[in-house]
């Protein structure tokens, strides 16, 4: 399963509601994300650049981004980033990858030019 880092803010009517009719956030975000078939690992309100960071687990970006774009659609959240997160171990395993084609790669400052036709 892949993980995603998603971040965003409440817009002004979101915020209208939740002075109006506290709710949990949480919640809701927990039930959109697995009605588009992921999981919510994590999620925090935050202070700062963003109001809330959800940290999900799915099995590919299209499951998140189709909960992001109900969300998104609603009105009530805005500047929803969405970046792959990656373990220690698929990092690892992505350093020993790169280490295996390096060779095969070659540089744009290289000075050899490659016949492209």
């Amino acid at each position: 399963m892949a993980h995603f880092i998603v971040t965003g803010n409440y817009t002004n009517d979101a915020m209208k509601g939740m002075v109006a009719h506290p709710s949990d956030r949480e919640a809701a975000a927990r039930a959109l994300v697995e009605a588009a078939g992921g999981k919510v690992k994590a999620y925090y309100m935050t202070t700062g650049e963003n109001d809330f960071l959800m940290i999900t687990e799915a099995k590919d970006g299209v499951d998140v981004i189709a909960s992001l774009l109900v969300a998104g659609a609603s009105g009530t959240v805005s500047n929803l980033k969405t970046v792959r997160g990656f373990t220690s171990t698929e990092f690892t395993a992505a350093q020993k990858k790169a280490g295996a084609i390096a060779a095969t790669y070659l540089p744009a400052n290289s000075g050899v030019l490659i016949n492209e036709t």
